[in-house]
């Protein structure tokens, strides 16, 4: 599992790239990212980022309409920043993010 300080960067860096963007679409690789969803997925596309902070270790993005998406990155879980609507690479990809202004991986 990332270390605080790993969060902590992430969580910087991030905050610039997609703060007010638009969740465009949700592409999952693999059904076990998922823990749980209440609403489901579906409901945060189209809705901007309003904010960005950790739960302990988690990332949790802020969504408007107070929904949030809370992302454990487990083990060995590393974030990617790449253009809009990046392939999810085999085997070491579960999910993308597709933001207007780029691709969480």
């Amino acid at each position: 599992m990332p270390e605080l300080p790993d969060v902590l960067l992430y969580i910087e860096c991030l905050k610039p790239r997609i703060i007010a963007q638009e969740l465009e679409r949700v592409r999952v690789a693999s059904p076990f990212v998922l823990r749980s969803v209440s609403p489901p997925i579906p409901s945060l596309i189209g809705r901007r980022v309003s904010g960005v902070r950790r739960l302990g270790k988690q990332i949790v993005l802020e969504f408007e309409e107070d929904l949030f998406l809370i992302i454990h990155l487990m083990i060995a879980g590393r974030f990617q920043w790449k253009s809009r609507g990046a392939r999810i690479p085999a085997r070491v990809g579960l999910a993308a993010f597709d933001f207007t202004s780029g691709t969480l991986l």
